[in-house]
């Protein structure tokens, strides 16, 4: 018995030392060498230095000069420690409500506009940073409002920080929130 127990535990701490240190210390340090900006998160600083966030974690824009994320469904807002969808079916009342909620809350802020389906819908992680296109557009009439500028001078902020599907065909267009707010407010002071 103890013949096998030997060549056990030397094989547990091998594989331990070489999957469980070696390997991620190995990955981590090519990842901060050839990548170092996605390997730290991809934070957004601004102008003092400051990190006011990530283009990787959607964060709250209530405001009416900003554009607005997708709904969340992590925790009070854009918890990132509370990650998740809502698991609400699409029969589930509170969700349907929610969604005619937000539906009438858009449609006063853009009568007879088409609202995109991301302007309701939560994303599976509750935290998605990105926006379709249609939904950014949707927003630059109150922004241009707010902000006393004109659509045209908007969705050219929306416009410079559209990224298109990856190689060509994988995914769909999209908008980084932050990226658009931090332009609109001309990169330089805090974001409110």
């Amino acid at each position: 018995m103890l013949s096998h127990l030997r060549p056990a535990l030397v094989s547990m701490g091998l594989f331990t030392a070489l999957l469980g240190l070696a390997y991620p210390l190995a990955v981590t340090g090519v990842a901060q060498a050839a990548f170092p900006a996605q390997a730290n998160g991809s934070l957004v600083k601004d102008a003092k230095g400051t990190v006011v966030g990530s283009t990787l974690i959607a964060q709250g824009f209530a405001k009416p000069e900003y554009l607005h994320p997708r709904p969340s469904a992590a925790g009070n807002g854009y918890d990132a420690s509370a990650s998740s969808g809502s698991n609400m079916g699409p029969l589930n009342d509170k969700l349907i409500e929610r969604e005619k909620t937000d539906a009438a809350t858009l449609r006063a802020e853009n009568p007879g506009v088409a609202i995109p389906a991301d302007a309701v819908t939560t994303s599976g992680s509750g935290l998605d940073p990105e926006i379709s296109p249609a939904y950014a557009r949707f927003q630059a009439p109150r922004i241009a409002k707010a902000r006393g500028m004109t659509v045209e001078a908007v969705e050219a902020a929306i416009d410079r920080h559209l990224e298109g599907r990856l190689l060509g065909f994988i995914g769909q267009p999209r908008v980084n929130v932050l990226l658009v707010n931090r332009d609109l407010d001309g990169a330089a002071g805090a974001i409110r």
